[in-house]
């Protein structure tokens, strides 16, 4: 039977392409590496959405609170193996005020919940990834108006992200150490950094699941 590993996240799993303004292809987006990786004995879901944060509603744009999504994603989507967040990005935007420890809290809450979800095969596997530090040029790039001020706090999360991995015995990864960002917008991944991300999680998962 395959195993099924859902990739919950926000553009950086949908595959954003700055260069284009468009979706890189199935093939270059990090889970599309991660499943040639890993095999046809292994089923990876994509849930990216661009926009989306751990927990905080958007005052300017509807639909992308994670927590409210969670779990009928993961209702959706069963019976899983291994769900993966990468989220946090977004959270660090100039509107929603919040530190890297309320972001890590915000991931702590969609770990609660996914631990505590009746949507596993066995018991409940959750790989934990601090997103890659938005570089300061962010700020004054074509998203700058958006993203606001937002960079100092970003590079915080892989320390915050890591504590709250170890409190909800999480398996943890800091995606910064393996990625780069574009030189457009400085926040979404460039497309040689999928290559590398979707292999590190392949690593990471190996044949444990």
């Amino acid at each position: 039977m395959e195993k099924r590993i859902l990739c919950f996240g926000d553009s950086n799993t949908w595959g954003y392409d700055a260069y284009s303004g468009g979706r890189f292809a199935k093939d270059v987006r990090w889970t599309g590496v991660l499943q040639d990786t890993l095999g046809k004995e292994y089923h990876i879901i994509e849930e990216g959405l661009c926009g989306r944060t751990t927990v905080f509603d958007d005052p300017l744009n509807e639909g992308l609170n994670g927590l409210s999504y969670l779990l009928p994603c993961l209702q959706s989507h069963s019976p899983i193996d291994m769900l993966i967040i990468m989220l946090g990005t977004n959270d660090c935007k100039e509107r929603f005020a919040a530190t890297a420890k309320n972001i890590a809290d915000g991931a702590k809450r969609l770990i609660k919940v996914a631990q505590n979800a009746d949507v596993w095969k066995e018991k409940p596997r959750i790989l934990l990834i601090s997103p890659a530090p938005i570089e300061k040029e962010c700020e004054t790039s074509t998203v700058a108006g958006e993203m606001g001020v937002c960079s100092a706090k970003s590079y915080e999360l892989k320390e915050t992200f890591k504590l709250c991995a170890d409190d909800c015995d999480c398996e943890f990864l800091d995606a910064g150490l393996y990625v780069s960002m574009n030189k457009i917008d400085y926040m979404h991944l460039d497309l040689e950094s999928h290559k590398r991300l979707g292999e590190r999680i392949a690593d990471v998962i190996g044949k444990k699941v």
